[in-house]
This record gives structure tokens, C-alpha cells and sequence, in this order.
């Protein structure tokens, strides 16, 4: 680090700091790791970029456990097949430990960022079976083993039960190519190489009853073969709109009456009505936070922590997707240029009115 930029980064920190203390004093007496020690992790996703400067502060008073947002990702650690991209993911890894900061690992096996080598030969001819559980072994034993011991708990197999339509299965390269069974390949394959990991199958739309029991069914098949997993992840990409109390216990207790742990896995509450689809901006969409949209956002997150302290014991993690509003991947998801504020966190990484009813309780 150059002196120049040195002198930059204390004065970030500095100021950082000043920003902390010149909030309600009893909003900068606690922290979210410290206040639910007794419940759960608290976590949250994070790139490179996150790790310096105040948000690598925020990071360390706030969270004792990190996600890579994208860094372990089957696209972007393993592009070629020969070839792996390690710099981001080992930094993230590295920045844990020193820290004293559990590493969550996402995700092992996913079919939207998987890279289109993994399924053709040489030829450009798709793959067989064989080959494609051969190549997904390949690809987990060197990610896992290269972290064995570092990462305590992977999302294993990510979103393979689609949101329409009657299949518990979605019609992805890893479902058409290998069947079924290349989820509990996934788990037996993960569970081989660090058998002291927790094992997750991870998805959203969770409270979604028609998808819920999709993947209930999903992962019943799993226990009922005695396939090594350990818990289900619920997303938890939800807004103030969404969903209810009622929705969220339901999930809950149907996942935990298999005997799983449940984490809450990319935890941001969106101020806009929840949609799935990417689609162009329109003249109604207005990027404005508003009085109503805070309100509703703060009275939502303390719903959420209300039930999850409910489930002390069974809910087993929380993590945040993002660190502050300052840069959130909905800022241009679903709506292209549209800025979103679903995080405890605001643009100056101060804690927001919907951060007092998540630490303030009884």
C-alpha cells in the first residue's frame, strides 16, 4: 500500500468511526453478532471490494460470518476446465480467518452460473452421464479441498426446483444430462471430501406454498436415502410486501420436522413489491426511499427476527445479502438503473430505523 493510499484508508476508518459514535448511543452500544450470540450467526455476503476501508469495519463490529456473493460460484472460480480463478475467493477466505469470521461457502453446484464447458467435449458435442458426474466430482473435491477445515457450512446444490409447472425437478444441463440423482451425487460428493462441513440444499421462493412443497419433497428423498444433508437454506430475497409470518413459520417447521437445520441464506428485504423477472425501467419506477417505504421496511425486519428468534435452535444462521444500500445487486435487479435500500445499513453505513427493531428486543 502506497503512503498516499494509506493515509486515504485511515481517514476512511476515522471517519467511519465518527459516523458510528454520532448515532443514537444506544444503537452504538450493540452489534448484531453480539446481541444474537445466544440465537444464531449472523452473516453476510461480500466481494473483494467489501474488504477494505469502512465496509471491511462495518464487517468485522457488525458480522461473524462471510459469504462469497460470487467468488465461489461454479462460473467464476472454475471458467476453463483446466483453470480456476482462486484470487477472489481465497482473499474472502483469508480475510475470515484473520478476522476470527466464520466463511460460509456458495455455492458447489448451480445451473445459472455454471460455465457452458462443463457439458460439451472437446467436439462441442454435449457430454454423457459419466463424464458430467465425473467432471462435478472433479470440480468439488478441488474447491472443498482447498478450503477443507476454513469454510464451515456450503449451499451444495443451488435452486433446482423451478417455480411453475408441476416437476419437482428444474429442466437444467445437470438434470437432462445426469437425472435426479445429481443432487445426492452433489451432497455424497461434498460430504466425502470434508465430512465436517453442514451440508445445504438452497433455494428461493420458500414460502411460496406450491415451491415449498416441491422442495420438501426434494429434500425428503434426500433424508430418506440417508443422503449427508444437514439443513435447507431459504433465501430470503424478500420486500416489505412480503411474505407473512404465517408463510415464514410454515417453511420453517416443515423444513425442521425432517430433522434440518435452516439458515436464512441472502437476507434483504426489498421497499418495492417483489417481482422475478428482469424487465426495462418505466416512468412509474421511481428510485425514492420514502417516509411510508421506512415504516414498512423497519416493522418487516423486526417481523423476520421476531420469528426467527421464535426458532431458536432450528433457525442455525441469518446472513445478509450485501453489506449497506450503498451497493446492493437489486439496485439493477429486477429493474435495470433502479436503486433499492434493503439492507440495515444506509448509504453512509449508518444503521437504519429498521436496525433498532432488529436489536432491540426482549
Amino acid at each position: 500500500m502506497t503512503k498516499s493510499k494509506g493515509i486515504k484508508y485511515w481517514i476512511s476508518c476515522v471517519a467511519f468511526s465518527v459516523t458510528l459514535l454520532s448515532t443514537n448511543d444506544l444503537l452504538a452500544q450493540k452489534t448484531l453478532k453480539d446481541v444474537y450470540k445466544d440465537y444464531f450467526s449472523i452473516g453476510v455476503a461480500v466481494a473483494p471490494r467489501n474488504l477494505s476501508g469502512p465496509e471491511a469495519e462495518l464487517i468485522k463490529q457488525q458480522f461473524n460470518s462471510i459469504t462469497p456473493e460470487n467468488a465461489m460460484k461454479m462460473g467464476p472460480v472454475h471458467p476453463e476446465e483446466n483453470r480456476y480463478n482462486w484470487q477472489d475467493a481465497d482473499a474472502i477466505v483469508e480475510f475470515g480467518q484473520k478476522n476470527g469470521i466464520m466463511v460460509r461457502g456458495h455455492t458447489l453446484c448451480w445451473h445459472s452460473q455454471a460455465p457452458r464447458w462443463f457439458f460439451t467435449d472437446t467436439e462441442g458435442k454435449q457430454v454423457s452421464r459419466e463424464q458430467l458426474l465425473a467432471r462435478l466430482k472433479q470440480h468439488i473435491t478441488d474447491v472443498m479441498s482447498r478450503y477443507k477445515g476454513k469454510i464451515y457450512a456450503w449451499d451444495v446444490v443451488n435452486e433446482a426446483v423451478p417455480d411453475t409447472g408441476k416437476s419437482i425437478y428444474r429442466q437444467s444441463k445437470f438434470y437432462e444430462i445426469i437425472g435426479e440423482d445429481y443432487i445426492e451425487k452433489a451432497f455424497e460428493f461434498a460430504h466425502e471430501i470434508d465430512p465436517s462441513a453442514k451440508l445445504f440444499y438452497n433455494d428461493y421462493n420458500t414460502e411460496s406454498a406450491a415451491k415449498r412443497e416441491k422442495i420438501y419433497q426434494l429434500v425428503k428423498k434426500l433424508k430418506d436415502k440417508k443422503v449427508p444433508i444437514h439443513g435447507v437454506g431459504l433465501q430470503g430475497h424478500w420486500s416489505i410486501y412480503e411474505p407473512t409470518q404465517q408463510q415464514l413459520e410454515k417453511s420453517i417447521e416443515q423444513f425442521a420436522s425432517l430433522g434440518l437445520q435452516v439458515q436464512i441464506t441472502e437476507l434483504d428485504v426489498s421497499v418495492y413489491p417483489k417481482e422475478h423477472e428482469r424487465r426495462q425501467k418505466k416512468d412509474t419506477d421511481q428510485s425514492v426511499y420514502t417516509e411510508e417505504m421506512i415504516q414498512k421496511q423497519s416493522a418487516h425486519y423486526k417481523m423476520l427476527f421476531d420469528t426467527f428468534r421464535k426458532y431458536k435452535g432450528t433457525v442455525t444462521g441469518v446472513t445478509f445479502w450485501n453489506v449497506s444500500d450503498k451497493s446492493s445487486w437489486l439496485d439493477n435487479f429486477p429493474v435495470a438503473g433502479r436503486k433499492d435500500y434493503p439492507l440495515l445499513f444506509d448509504q453512509n453505513y449508518k444503521p437504519k430505523k429498521a436496525f433498532k427493531g432488529v436489536v432491540d428486543f426482549k
